[in-house]
């Protein structure tokens, strides 16, 4: 089994140059201060290692409207018919929509010293993978 640790992602408990390969999966669009948290990833990142950030992101342009409507229409009600609430999914919703889009997520990774910075599309946008390096 790995070890688990949690930690404020804005103040890394570890060393500088420690991890070959630092990930967070829907999570950084919680991150209150998104540019911290990504320059402590690149702080413990050793040289050459790599940043894999998988996030909602920007649907494809056409599908916007339809996605919208799902997001904030249809994912809350079957939230509060499911769980019995439907804040928790406005909110998911609402934390999707103010999150940087793909190409403002790569800049803001290239101007914490990432580079080599790219991103690819799954499922038309709505997911988003990025990945950068430390050399």
């Amino acid at each position: 089994m790995l070890p688990v640790a949690q930690c404020d992602a804005e103040k890394l408990p570890f060393p500088d140059d420690w991890f070959d390969c630092v990930t967070v999966a829907f999570g950084l669009r919680n991150m209150t201060h998104k540019d911290l948290a990504l320059a402590e990833m690149r702080r413990v990142l050793r040289p050459g290692g790599r940043l894999l950030v998988l996030e909602f992101s920007q649907i494809w342009k056409p599908l916007a409207p339809a996605y919208d409507f799902y997001s904030f229409q249809v994912i809350p009600r079957v939230g509060k018919l499911v769980t019995n609430d439907s804040d928790s999914y406005r909110y998911l919703s609402e934390s999707i929509r103010m999150h940087p889009n793909q190409e403002e997520l790569k800049r803001m990774m290239e101007s914490v010293g990432l580079e080599k910075v790219e991103y690819f599309n799954l499922a038309l946008g709505v997911v988003a993978l990025h990945r950068g390096y430390k050399f």
